[in-house]
């Protein structure tokens, strides 16, 4: 299969490629950084963040929308993938504070006392001055660039060869990833976890190398990564889902017990759709953090990972835009509701404050979209280009409803 063929067959890639662009380009324009200031830089940021969450959703509608897997564990990789980016950062940030502070002492520092100081800068909130062993490469870019991917790929290589392997399923496997997440969020809590405890690591929206640029510039320019970082993505999630490959994962949502009677190595499958998808959340918690400006183990929470399952269901699983449009619609929505913009409703008996009540209307959604519309958002564009699905005589379209899976089998 060559790319013009996929392309030609799947012209939803482009149009979702043209239409981010052109959001980029309008943004851009509109900023204060390199534009005409209409838009704020902290709604810039807010946009940066948000197509990163769409990114991270693509990945969640990748594992559970297009392979059965529901995993209520990644935004563990999503938070991994900022730890591994904001250990760099905050190096380099402390390590310009430590160089600067000492510049003026009569006798030059010696690397090991600038070691020694910038080690008692970071940790000397957890009461400790050395380098835990984790950071031996974090002055390098490159090295945490490349854990980025490693760190959340090999985590879920362990997992999901184990889970696979005992071929756990179904709820027990959305258990067992929730575990994870869970166990994971506490070992970080510790403040010997060599990741600063409940501190985290803040300070992470001041670029090395940047310190004369407005943080106007540098939220556009993460920006423009966050928008190439989800345009990739979904070329290549958009690939893989095509084609036999692509068939074969819709094959084991639908009925794994059968595709593994027909000779296909379920496990194989399964455990690289899920290293895959751990990896691009990865990616995207890397450029998620460095715009929030802190990133803190309660960020790895369970109940953050469930946030995730809910976008893609409110957008339509089974569907990459759907998946987007889903977590671009709740991000916005939420930071509107949590913003202070939204008039409180007074009842009389009890006023309403949608700071405190916006989680009851994204649950409420949640609900609603599950018994009226399990298409989702995304589900509103099959009226609008006629796609509805194929008569199959009464039979059971199984548990992903919303797949063609007669037009599917043809690619």
């Amino acid at each position: 299969m060559n790319e013009r063929s996929f392309l030609v067959r799947n012209p939803s890639v482009l149009i979702f490629i043209g239409l981010l662009a052109m959001f980029t380009l309008v943004a851009t324009v509109l900023s204060e950084g390199l534009g005409v200031g209409i838009v704020s830089t902290s709604f810039i940021k807010t946009l940066g963040k948000t197509l990163c969450l769409c990114l991270v959703a693509i990945a969640m509608d990748l594992v559970w929308g297009y392979c059965g897997i529901l995993s209520l564990g990644h935004f563990a990789f999503f938070g991994l993938g900022g730890y591994m980016i904001g250990m760099w950062l905050m190096y380099e940030r402390t390590r310009g504070i430590v160089v600067e502070s000492l510049s003026g002492v009569e006798i030059p520092p010696t690397p090991a006392e600038i070691d020694a100081a910038i080690g008692n800068q970071i940790f000397g909130v957890v009461g400790s001055s050395d380098f835990p062993a984790i950071w031996a490469v974090a002055s390098s870019l490159p090295a945490q660039m490349a854990l980025v991917i490693l760190v959340p790929g090999l985590l879920a290589l362990v997992f999901g060869w184990l889970a696979f392997r005992s071929r756990v399923t179904g709820v027990y496997l959305s258990i067992l990833t929730q575990a994870m997440t869970l166990a994971l969020a506490l070992y970080l809590f510790q403040n010997d976890s060599g990741l600063r405890g409940n501190n985290g690591l803040s300070g992470l929206q001041n670029v090395p190398g940047a310190d004369g640029v407005s943080q106007a510039v540098v939220s556009v320019w993460f920006l423009w990564g966050s928008a190439l970082a989800l345009g990739l993505g979904y070329l290549l999630v958009a690939w893989v889902v095509s084609g036999k490959f692509g068939s074969v994962i819709r094959g084991i949502r639908d009925d794994e017990a059968r595709v593994r009677f027909l000779g296909y190595s379920v496990e194989g499958y399964k455990l690289f759709v899920f290293v895959l998808s751990a990896v691009i959340a990865g990616i995207a918690g890397a450029l998620y953090y460095p715009q929030a400006g802190i990133i803190n183990p309660a960020e790895m929470a369970p109940i953050a990972s469930i946030y995730l399952a809910v976008w893609v269901a409110i957008g339509g699983r089974g569907r990459l835009y759907g998946a987007v449009i889903g977590a671009a619609f709740v991000s916005l929505v939420s930071t509107w509701f949590t913003s202070g913009q939204v008039p409180s409703v007074n009842l009389g008996f009890y006023t309403i404050n949608w700071v405190d009540w916006w989680q009851v209307v994204l649950g409420l959604s949640f609900v609603l979209v599950t018994l009226f519309a399990p298409k989702g958002i995304g589900g509103l564009f099959d009226l609008v280009t006629g796609r509805i699905a194929p008569d199959r005589g009464g039979a059971d379209l199984g548990p992903g409803d919303g797949a063609l899976r007669e037009q599917e089998a043809e690619k």
